[in-house]
């Protein structure tokens, strides 16, 4: 199902079951805006697995039809195929959050990634562009985004802020406050509540030249 159907479908069912979009947010682990924000702005652009799963699950329908289903991993004996998107993170000013396409893939071992806590399909591989979290990451590096990050913990992340895609350390400054940390110091942090960005998945490894 393509995605404005998606969030037409996502909204009839929340209208025939009775309950807001901000309980279905909050049950799925996000901010009480999360999916006002994916049916009324389109951000973000489609749901994720995990979230698309329980949602499906708990109206009792097919996760295709919220959202289009697609391979996240595919087992080639004992490696796993993620996926790289197309969309970038940016460490700057900001990225502007294009359409997410698959073009490619990086191979990891099963064994490796289950040892590091990690579930093959909850994983994707984009590019960092920019110099803001330079030492850490540079530009052209790839990282691997868990998509499965509750609970919100400080480390790198990968957020949806405004039309902004960014990598940034994250710092919780409070209940409903969070802080945007570039390990360059030229760039100044930014400090927001948690309803004002999406966080699409931490950091959990990088790759890059030498």
């Amino acid at each position: 199902m393509e995605t404005a159907d998606a969030r037409a479908r996502l909204l009839e069912l929340a209208d025939g079951r009775g309950v807001s979009l901000s309980a279905l947010s909050r049950m799925i682990g996000k901010n009480a805006s999360y999916l006002q924000q994916f049916i009324k702005k389109g951000s973000p652009r489609k749901l994720e697995e995990a979230d698309r799963g329980t949602l499906a699950r708990f109206f009792g329908v097919d996760e295709g039809e919220l959202g289009k289903v697609k391979e996240k991993y595919r087992d080639a004996g004992g490696w796993m195929d993620v996926p790289r998107l197309t969309v970038g993170a940016s460490a700057g000013p900001g990225s502007h959050a294009g359409a997410e396409e698959v073009f490619g893939t990086l191979r990891f071992s099963d064994r490796w990634l289950r040892s590091m806590g990690l579930r093959p399909d909850t994983l994707s591989a984009i590019t960092v562009t920019g110099d803001s979290m330079e030492p850490t990451l540079r530009h052209g590096d790839e990282i691997l985004v868990d998509s499965n990050w509750q609970p919100l913990r400080e480390g790198i992340h990968v957020v949806r802020l405004d039309d902004a895609v960014l990598v940034k350390r994250l710092g919780v400054l409070g209940a409903e406050r969070i802080t945007l940390i570039s390990d360059n110091p030229a760039y100044r942090p930014i400090e927001c509540g948690l309803d004002e960005v999406i966080v699409i998945g931490r950091a959990v490894w990088k790759g890059g030249r030498i």
